[in-house]
């Protein structure tokens, strides 16, 4: 189960990012964030979108490498939503969600504990 979630949850989202149905991701990006691009926060979020689907797919045909990634994924996305100075619950929603995904690294074959 661990697998799926963490794997078809960030191809969902990665998706989203091109669509907005789910919600106006372009909100959830820190400013200290935007004032550096050198591109739009629109152009930003999809390469965001495109490396949290390559990210799920990881999850999905390598476990292993892929619950890390997604791990590390997760807690940048909250470090990100805490520099906005909104979105606390989203951002320790996120944190909870990396402990599962590190969960699932440390569940799978050849894990060191």
């Amino acid at each position: 189960m661990l697998k799926f979630t963490f794997g078809l949850v960030p191809i969902v989202a990665g998706i989203d990012k091109f669509t907005h149905l789910l919600t106006n991701w372009n909100k959830y990006l820190a400013p200290v964030v935007t004032d550096i691009l050198p591109f739009s926060t629109d152009a930003f979020m999809k390469m965001v979108g495109i490396i949290e689907i390559i990210a799920g797919v990881l999850v999905l045909v390598k476990p292993k490498i892929g619950a890390l990634v997604v791990s590390l994924w997760l807690v940048g996305i909250a470090v990100n939503l805490l520099l906005t100075g909104e979105y606390f619950d989203v951002a320790v929603r996120d944190l909870v969600m990396a402990v599962g995904a590190f969960s699932l690294y440390l569940l799978l074959p050849g894990s060191s504990r």
